[in-house]
């Protein structure tokens, strides 16, 4: 997980400015690997992670070890659909190959937007988006719906996004690669 998405993070990231003060959360954390990403760019601030599976946190946690025990990243086992933060926690929240297995996207969306400050953004980044042209979008589009994965194409990211209550949503994607960066900001 970590070193099959490292290129694709890469990429996602490279469209983020990230600050060093920075409070951010990286919801679905998987092996942790964003999380030492974000950690090194937000050097005077705080990084989050959640991960529904118990397996994943652990990983992620064995793996973020030292920034664990500066006290700069906690990661914690949760769910998307019921965050547990404060309300206008976050200067950014980062979802990466993550969002399309969400219990509920349209309201895990909306449990986001809550968790960040106004003025604070939500990048989305994935390597397959429905309609991609690449060979890994196309096959997985066709066994999505027997595996409950949500396929959405740029469209719907950008649709989803709106309702959720984002503003300047911007999508970017690599179609031969079929990857998708999609970011929007709370207003």
């Amino acid at each position: 997980m970590n070193k099959s998405h490292s290129k694709l993070t890469d990429w996602g990231l490279s469209h983020l400015t990230i600050l060093p003060h920075f409070t951010i959360l990286d919801a679905g954390c998987g092996g942790g690997r964003t999380i030492s990403k974000l950690a090194a760019l937000a050097t005077q601030g705080h990084v989050q992670g959640i991960d529904y599976s118990a397996e994943s946190v652990a990983v992620s946690q064995k793996l973020n070890a030292a920034a664990i025990a500066a006290g700069r990243v906690q990661i914690q086992q949760a769910s998307v659909s019921q965050l547990p933060f404060a309300d206008n926690t976050f200067d950014l929240v980062t979802a990466v190959e993550t969002h399309f297995w969400w219990p509920n996207l349209a309201t895990d969306l909306r449990e986001i937007f809550r968790v960040i400050k106004p003025g604070g953004q939500f990048a989305i980044i994935a390597e397959v988006y429905k309609g991609a042209p690449a060979a890994a979008s196309r096959l997985v589009e066709t066994f999505a719906p027997k595996t409950g994965l949500k396929m959405l194409t740029p469209d719907e990211h950008r649709d989803l996004l709106a309702a959720a209550g984002f503003t300047t949503i911007q999508i970017d994607t690599i179609p031969n690669k079929g990857w998708i960066f999609a970011l929007a900001q709370k207003p």
